[in-house]
């Protein structure tokens, strides 16, 4: 993110003390745990995760506590550790079929198979400070904890084993999309190892937004909602849930479990006129995220479904929809890089440029061209 810069090391090291001070706070104030953070800011630890490409909530809480709650410094920090960890293995397709599901809805059919479960969600709340949340309330909040604790597990229990999809209510049809895995699919590029080429196939697109920013990805989303690509978008199905997660070593027949993670899945459902070679049909987005990400992942598909444009034989006249666009200027460090780094001493290009202008100032109007060594 930052050049070297020579000189002035005890200003640094000033500046790293007053960074700490800072960070704390108030002494008379408790200290705010690492635990705590994981425990009361889970949708910050989410998203942290989410673009910081590593599914660990305490060392999502630890970044975000060491950045003193800068969601972008906090990412930087967990993908600044994620790169010194060795790669162990690759783990099987994850199957959200069989997610374990805190929530799941639809805007495309009222009634699923598996029914929909409106679980936690600020949908239908009022957008009002609630003040009580001011007072010291432990006790209440004990409460309502034990309450959504006994609540959660009362769906997980009757949470069926595997949930069909919305979009195969569809495909029965045959209205939607689909895209069956060609015999010897190769495997996705990893684009935390390799850097990003255009043209991107869709595997690497889903990574690239994956990581890439929230508010980024949720602007170029409601620029499709605006009108600029023709899409008419519906919520086919959010999921919210912990999935297995599994490998498959090479010296046994079946694999093994490692663990559950919980994800959030967004499938969007799209009109598609049809074209010479496919019949009128429904077509799809889809975004996948870390944890309880809904406003990422539903942004995350809508864009995934604009940049498929040219696979579909439409016509690439919007910003979503050109992938050079979206995928060079959606990734937050990037940004956050090329930004900052103004900040940094840049003395000698500066008195070049000043010189130039006091030059062009000093010249008459019309002898721009010699003072500035062009040529017409």
């Amino acid at each position: 993110m930052y050049v070297a810069v020579k000189g002035g090391e005890a200003a640094i090291l000033s500046s790293y003390e007053l960074l700490a001070e800072q960070r704390r706070g108030d002494t008379g104030t408790p200290e705010l745990s690492v635990a705590q953070i994981r425990a009361q800011l889970k949708l910050a630890v989410d998203r942290v995760m989410t673009e910081g490409s590593v599914y660990d909530p305490e060392l999502a809480a630890l970044a975000i506590k060491q950045a003193a709650g800068d969601m972008v410094e906090a990412i930087f920090l967990l993908r600044a550790y994620r790169a010194t960890l060795p790669r162990l293995g690759t783990s099987v397709a994850l199957d959200t079929a069989r997610m374990q599901l805190d929530r799941r809805i639809s805007a495309t059919f009222k009634d699923l198979p598996g029914g929909q479960v409106l679980g936690a969600t600020y949908d239908y709340t009022q957008r009002l400070l609630d003040f009580t949340l001011l007072a010291n309330a432990a006790n209440a909040d004990s409460a309502q904890a034990a309450t959504r604790t006994g609540a959660n597990a009362a769906n997980a229990a009757t949470s069926p084993t595997v949930t069909p999809r919305v979009v195969d209510l569809l495909n029965h049809e045959g209205l939607i999309e689909t895209h069956e895995v060609p015999p010897g699919d190769p495997a996705p590029v990893d684009l935390t190892r390799t850097p990003l080429r255009f043209p991107a196939d869709r595997a690497t697109r889903l990574q690239n937004l994956a990581r890439g920013d929230e508010g980024f990805l949720l602007a170029m989303a409601y620029s499709t909602q605006r009108g600029y690509s023709h899409s008419h978008p519906f919520v086919g199905e959010i999921r919210v849930g912990s999935v297995e997660l599994e490998l498959a070593p090479e010296e046994l027949p079946f694999t093994i479990s490692i663990g559950d993670m919980e994800l959030t899945e967004c499938e969007m459902v799209n009109q598609f006129a049809g074209s010479k070679t496919e019949p009128p049909q429904f077509t799809r987005g889809y975004g996948l995220a870390f944890g309880h990400s809904e406003r990422k992942a539903m942004a995350m598909s809508l864009v995934d479904r604009a940049l498929r444009a040219e696979e579909l034989g439409e016509a690439i006249e919007a910003p979503a929809q050109m992938q050079e666009f979206v995928l060079s200027h959606s990734d937050s460090l990037e940004a956050s890089g090329f930004v900052q780094h103004l900040k940094l001493p840049h003395y000698v290009d500066f008195q070049s440029e000043l010189e130039l202008v006091r030059k062009m100032r000093a010249t008459p109007r019309g002898n721009e061209e010699e003072a500035t060594g062009e040529q017409p």
